[in-house]
């Protein structure tokens, strides 16, 4: 996919727009971590180098739900530019703070329009939303990709045309959202390697006892589950709800009362001798239930990826947090900044937002006065 970008665009005199995505974890009002800001500079750098007269940074924070709430307000993210040392730039309020924001309100994106005289969409954690702030303002604007979006089309297209022997990872729940992205990956990877739920769904559909383990409503396709190519864990982490009772156990050894809640260590074993064998890695999704603390095998996974020479794109907010407990070359393994927004581009190629940045596209509809 050929985009516009901010390099082909006149910006010299001109008012800028940026979407950006500042959906950074907040406490007691300050930035904790500040890596989605930082992956904006390059942008911010290009468009003062290119003489912009006015740059507007605008962005979600948190689900507001088109109401303000004092917490999610942008004031914390501006103190922390400014200590990046980023001067120049007006940091706009939370724009889902603005009830036409997740409806695409015609209204509201002629109002971000208004402000401006070109766009650039550098948000690809959103590019899979079609909303008033990534699409509606694109559709009224000249509007150009920011360089952290065109490097997450580069490294997800690639993932797309993988090299022979390429293994997918995918971990996380509802598996009946993820199948035709799991159909997709078995046309073009040698293996898909799955956990979490996903796993547990289809080692049920081989007929294996699974007790109280996290399943999704609709049972897998009999066919993709004897899929040889489809591989899940050897044994896992079990334990029994409400109690502190865990224990190690072989897939077709889980009692009634018990339910998995990670890999295993025979199997993170095993996945770890794939990362290390393949060409190329495509990772998104935790192995275990990774918000209870069951991080042990995402965990393991991650430093068997940052040890190994396998180039990789990883994804997934659980995922990026297990990469980023190691230390590793990131010119290797490249961190996306899409979760949902991964995924979906690995399914279809595209996303909402992108199609209006491409260079095939016809552009804006002329911005209103």
């Amino acid at each position: 996919m050929e985009l516009k970008t901010v390099r082909d665009a006149e910006i010299s005199g001109k008012r800028v727009l940026v979407r950006v995505d500042f959906n950074v974890p907040l406490k007691d009002g300050a930035v904790v971590e500040d890596a989605r800001i930082t992956a904006a500079i390059p942008t911010i750098t290009l468009l003062k180098e290119k003489g912009a007269s006015k740059i507007l940074l605008l962005t979600h924070l948190g689900r507001p739900d088109g109401k303000i709430v004092e917490e999610l307000r942008t004031a914390s993210i501006a103190k922390r530019l400014a200590e990046l040392g980023i001067s120049g730039v007006e940091m706009l309020e939370n724009i889902r703070f603005e009830p036409g924001e997740e409806t695409n309100d015609p209204a509201l994106a002629q109002k971000l329009a208004g402000m401006a005289d070109v766009f650039v969409n550098d948000a690809f954690a959103t590019a899979h939303r079609a909303h008033a702030s990534t699409v509606g303002v694109a559709k009224l604007l000249p509007s150009y990709a920011g360089l952290l979006m065109e490097r997450e089309v580069e490294k997800l297209s690639a993932a797309l045309t993988p090299p022979t022997g390429a293994i997918a990872i995918i971990g996380g729940a509802k598996f009946e959202t993820k199948q035709p992205l799991i159909e997709k990956l078995l046309g073009l990877y040698s293996k898909v390697l799955l956990g979490g739920a996903l796993g547990n769904d289809v080692i049920k559909a081989r007929g294996h006892g699974i007790g109280s383990s996290m399943t999704s409503a609709v049972p897998v396709p009999v066919a993709l589950a004897m899929d040889e190519r489809l591989v899940v864990a050897i044994d896992a982490i079990v334990g029994e709800p409400d109690t502190n009772a865990e224990r190690t156990a072989l897939i077709n050894d889980i009692r009634a009362v018990e339910g998995i809640v990670d890999i295993g260590p025979n199997t993170f074993s095993a996945w770890a001798r794939e990362i290390s064998q393949a060409p190329f890695v495509v990772w998104n999704g935790p192995m275990g239930v990774y918000e209870r603390g069951f991080t042990h095998g995402t965990d393991a996974l991650a430093q068997a990826l940052t040890t190994a020479t396998t180039p990789a794109v990883v994804g997934g907010g659980d995922t990026v947090a297990a990469l980023s407990k190691f230390s590793f070359d990131h010119s290797r393994v490249f961190l996306s900044t899409g979760g949902g927004a991964m995924l979906e581009f690995l399914t279809s190629g595209t996303l909402p937002a992108l199609e209006l940045l491409k260079k095939q596209s016809t552009g804006c509809v002329l911005k209103l006065d």
